[in-house]
C-alpha cells in the first residue's frame, strides 16, 4: 500500500493495520475489499470553481451568461486532440454552435478517474480476486484514487459515454427552463446551433436560462438526440487548441512565466543506482546570473537568472556520482535476455489447443527477433515551473497521471496533498513519457530551497540519458506448417521486462527508477506481451514470457509491448507464408475467417495500395494488428540505399469504429505511422558504461520529411463503438518494412532498428 492509499485509509477511520495484504488474502478476498471501501465515501460532487456568470451543470460542463460551453476535460492533450475529441461529443449531443465551445483542465477528482486503463494496467495484479470482483475492485481502487491517467487510446472509449450524458443532461434542464417560461411541455423543445427553441415560434439562447435550468431536476429516463440533421458527430470540425498553436499564444511548460522566476537546469548520473558525491560549487559562481546549487542525494541543480546560465553553471560544477551495481550495457541488456529464456520465472500466458504431440518429431520453423530500447524523443524535454509558499505549492506541468503527481510532490514537501496545486498543461509530445513526473517532484523541491518560483527545463542529454524508454525483447518463434500450407502450431517465447509493471512502480507505489526495475524482475505478466494474443485462427498456439533483468528503467510508451508483439508476429507470418508457397495477403486472409473487421483492413490496403503478392523486387510488405476493437492493415513500399532506409509509401486502412472526428482519427493513425516508422529507422541508442553512446538527435536515424514519401490513411466506415486510435498505427510499420525488404534483398530483417547503428 501506498503512503498516499495509507493517508487517505487513516483519514477514513480504516487505520494503520489495513494494507494491500488484507485486502487481498484471509477469507474471502472480494469479502475483505466490501468491508475495507464500504467505510470509505462513496459520493462525489463536481468540485469546479466558478467564475462571475458561471454555472456549472455537471463535472464536465459549464455555461456563462453568454452562452459560451465550457467543457472540462480530465485528459492530458499531448497532441492527440482529445481536447476536441471529448467536448466535440458533449456538444453534439447538447446541441451547442461549436464557435462557442472552449476548454478547460479538469481539477484532481474521482469524478475523472480513467476506470478502462486502470483495469487494462492492473489486471494481472488483482487477477487473484475471487469471482467478478477483481474488475469491481480494480474500478474502485481507481476511483477512490482519482486516477485521472491519459494513455493507450483509452480517452474516448472512456468518457465517451459520460460526455453523450452530460451534453444530454444539460440539453433537457435547459430546454426545462424555456418550457417554463414559455409555459409549454419540455418535451416539444429542442436546441440546434446553441439555440432553444419551441419549434421555430419562440427561441432563447443558451445563456439566457443557464442559471435556473442548473436548478432544475432531471427525469428518470435522459433521453438523447433524435435524427441526423446539424450533428456535430462524425464531422471534421476544426481542433480548439488549432488557432493558439499557429499564433504562438498557447502556453507550453517551457512559456510559463511567474514574477521574480528563476530557472534551473538539473543532472542526475548515469543510468542505475547513483549517488552524488561531489560538486564544483566555486566554479558554478563564474557564471554571470548564477544564482545557486541545489543538491539531493542523487541530483544537482542549478539555478540561475536565465537557463543558459543555469546550464553552463551545472556544466562548471562538474558533479561525480557513484555507481552501484553493473553499469547498463548494450550487450548485458543482450545477454540479460537470453538469459531469461533459462530461468525458472517463464510462464505460458496464451494458450490454444496442445502442441507438445505437434512439435514432438516435427519440422518446424524457428526464426529469432530481437528489439532494442525504444526512446520516446518528445519535441519537449522534461519541464516543470514551482512556486512553494507559506502553506501552498503550485506546479505548472503537463502530466498523464495528475492526481499521482500531487500526490508525490506532497511526499516531497511533506505537505498535505490539499495544499499543493497542480496546474495541468498541454504537453509538446508524450508518447506516454509525461506519465512520470519526476520534474515536477524535483522543481517543488528546489523552489521550496531558493524560496522563489522556479522553471525546471532538462536538457536534450538529460532527457536522453534519463529515459524511461520502451522494454527491449528478444523471442524465440516457431511453427509447424501442414501439407495445405496452413499453420498447425505456433510458439512464440518472449524474453522481455515489464516497462508498464515498472511504470506503476514508480509513479504509484513511488520507488526510484532503478528500485522499480529490481521490482520487476520476476514479472511474468501479459501487459509484457500484449499485442501476441494471435487475431489468427490457428488450432495450437501459446505465448510464454520470461522476464528479464535489464538493468535499465522502462517506461509507458506508445503502444507498449505492441510495438515488438507485431514486429515478431507479423514478420514471422510473412516468413511462413514464403515457406509454404503463398503470398503474404492470402495467406493471412485465411487464417482471418472469425476476424472479419481485420480482413476487410487487409484486402483494403491491399486494393488501394496495388498489392503484386510480394513477388521479387515490388519492395511491398504488409503488417496488421488489433489493439482494444481497432483494427489496421498496413501496406509499404521499402528499400535500401547503401545503408539508408527508404520508405516510398504507406497505406494503411483501418476500422475503429464510429470515429467523433475523422479528420482528427486520421492524423492519429498517420502520427502512429511516423512513430513505428521512427521505430524501424532509428529513436534508439546504445548503451555502454551506464550512459547512452549518442544523445543528439540528429544521430538518432530519426525519418525526415525527406525520407517519408506518401501517406494514406482510409478509415473504414462502420458503427462499431468508437475505438482509441493513438497507438494503432504504430506497431505495423516495422514488420511491414522488414517484409518489404526482403522481397528486394533476400534477406530477413529480424531486428528493430532495422538497419543497426554504432
Amino acid at each position: 500500500m501506498t503512503r498516499a492509499l495509507r493517508r487517505q485509509a487513516n483519514r477514513n477511520g480504516m487505520g494503520r493495520g489495513l494494507d494491500r495484504r488484507t485486502l487481498l488474502v484471509g477469507a474471502g478476498a472480494a469479502g475483505s475489499l466490501l468491508l475495507a471501501w464500504g467505510a470509505w465515501p462513496r459520493t462525489y460532487r463536481p468540485n469546479l470553481n466558478a467564475a462571475a456568470g458561471e454555472t456549472v451543470f455537471n463535472a464536465f460542463l459549464k455555461i456563462d451568461k453568454a452562452g459560451r460551453i465550457l467543457v472540462i476535460v480530465p485528459q492530458a492533450e499531448t497532441g492527440q486532440g482529445v481536447t476536441t475529441l471529448l467536448p466535440q461529443i458533449l456538444a453534439d449531443e447538447l446541441g451547442a454552435d461549436w464557435r462557442t465551445v472552449g476548454v478547460q483542465s479538469a481539477p484532481v477528482s474521482p469524478l475523472y478517474a480513467n476506470t478502462l486503463l486502470a483495469r487494462e494496467w492492473l489486471a494481472d495484479d488483482w487477477s487473484r480476486l475471487a469471482g467478478g470482483a477483481g474488475e469491481w475492485a480494480i474500478g474502485q481502487y481507481a476511483t477512490r484514487r482519482a486516477l485521472m491517467l491519459t494513455g493507450a487510446g483509452t480517452s474516448v472509449p472512456m468518457f465517451h459515454t459520460a460526455y453523450q450524458e452530460a451534453g444530454a443532461a444539460a440539453r433537457v434542464l435547459l430546454c426545462k427552463a424555456a418550457a417554463a417560461r414559455w409555459d409549454v411541455p419540455w418535451e416539444s423543445c429542442d436546441i440546434q446551433n446553441g439555440i432553444i427553441t419551441d419549434g421555430g415560434r419562440r427561441t432563447l439562447k443558451i445563456g439566457e436560462v443557464a442559471a435556473e435550468a442548473a436548478e432544475l431536476d432531471l427525469p428518470d429516463i435522459l433521453p438523447f438526440r433524435q435524427g441526423q440533421a446539424d450533428r456535430l458527430f462524425g464531422q471534421d470540425l476544426p481542433r480548439l487548441d488549432t488557432p493558439s498553436k499557429i499564433d504562438g499564444s498557447h502556453n507550453f511548460a517551457a512559456d510559463v512565466r511567474l514574477p521574480d522566476m528563476l530557472f534551473a537546469s538539473i543532472r542526475q548520473g548515469p543510468i542505475g543506482d547513483a549517488l552524488l558525491t561531489r560538486v564544483n560549487e566555486q566554479a558554478a559562481k563564474s557564471v554571470t546570473g548564477f544564482s545557486k546549487l541545489v543538491r539531493t542525494d542523487r541530483w544537482v541543480a542549478a539555478v540561475a537568472t536565465n537557463w543558459w546560465a543555469a546550464n553552463k553553471a551545472l556544466d562548471l560544477s562538474d558533479p561525480v556520482f557513484e555507481l552501484s551495481g553493473s553499469p547498463v550495457s548494450s550487450a548485458g541488456i543482450d545477454a540479460a535476455l537470453e538469459q531469461a529464456f533459462s530461468g525458472s520465472s517463464g510462464q505460458r500466458l496464451y494458450s490454444r489447443g496442445d502442441l507438445k504431440p505437434l512439435f514432438d518429431n516435427a519440422t518446424i520453423l524457428a526464426s529469432e527477433f530481437s528489439v532494442a530500447p525504444g526512446l520516446h524523443l518528445t519535441l519537449e524535454p522534461p519541464c516543470a515551473t514551482a512556486r512553494v509558499g507559506e502553506g501552498v505549492a503550485e506546479i505548472w506541468m503537463p502530466a498523464q497521471a495528475p492526481a499521482l503527481a500531487r500526490t508525490a510532490i506532497a511526499d516531497a514537501l511533506d505537505m498535505p496533498e490539499e495544499q499543493v496545486v497542480l496546474y495541468p498543461l498541454h504537453a509538446g509530445g508524450s508518447f506516454g513519457r509525461k506519465m512520470d513526473f519526476e520534474v515536477g517532484v524535483q522543481a517543488a523541491l528546489i523552489a521550496r530551497e531558493v524560496g522563489r518560483p522556479v522553471q525546471l527545463l532538462w536538457s536534450r542529454l538529460e532527457d536522453v540519458i534519463q529515459d524511461r524508454p520502451g522494454a527491449p525483447a528478444h523471442a524465440r518463434m516457431a511453427a509447424k506448417l501442414g501439407r495445405n500450407g496452413a499453420i498447425e502450431g505456433w510458439l512464440a517465447k518472449v524474453a522481455a521486462p515489464c516497462a508498464m509493471t515498472q511504470t506503476w512502480k514508480r509513479i504509484a507505489d513511488g520507488k526510484s527508477p532503478h528500485e522499480a526495475s529490481r521490482a520487476a524482475v520476476d514479472a511474468s505478466t501479459r501487459l509484457a506481451v500484449a499485442g501476441m494474443e494471435l487475431p489468427y485462427a490457428m488450432p495450437n498456439w501459446a505465448v510464454d514470457h520470461f522476464p528479464a533483468d535489464v538493468g535499465l528503467p522502462l517506461g509507458f510508451t506508445r503502444g507498449n509491448a505492441h510495438l515488438y508483439g507485431a514486429f515478431f508476429t507479423e514478420s514471422f507470418i510473412d516468413e511462413l507464408a514464403h515457406l509454404a508457397g503463398m503470398e503474404a495477403l492470402s495467406f493471412r486472409i485465411q487464417m482471418l475467417g472469425g476476424n472479419p473487421r481485420l480482413a476487410h483492413c487487409l484486402t483494403t490496403v491491399g486494393a488501394m495500395g496495388g498489392w503484386q503478392g510480394g513477388i521479387e523486387g515490388s519492395g511491398q510488405g504488409l503488417a496488421v494488428q488489433a489493439i482494444n476493437g481497432a483494427y489496421i492493415a498496413v501496406m509499404v513500399e521499402a528499400a535500401i540505399d547503401g545503408n539508408k532506409l527508404n520508405v516510398g509509401r504507406i497505406i494503411a486502412a483501418v476500422d475503429g469504429g464510429e470515429q467523433v472526428n475523422p479528420d482528427i482519427a486520421r492524423q492519429q493513425v498517420e502520427s502512429g505511422l511516423l512513430f513505428g516508422l521512427a521505430m524501424a529507422m532509428g529513436a534508439s541508442v546504445p548503451y555502454a558504461k551506464g550512459m547512452p553512446t549518442r544523445s543528439v538527435l540528429s544521430r538518432m536515424g530519426l525519418p525526415r520529411l525527406q525520407d517519408i514519401g506518401e501517406i494514406t490513411v482510409e478509415m473504414i466506415r462502420s458503427t462499431a463503438p468508437p475505438a482509441g486510435l493513438t497507438d494503432i498505427g504504430a506497431p505495423p510499420v516495422a514488420p511491414a518494412i522488414a517484409n518489404a525488404l526482403f522481397t528486394v534483398t533476400g534477406q530477413r530483417f529480424r531486428q528493430l532498428p532495422i538497419l543497426s547503428r554504432t
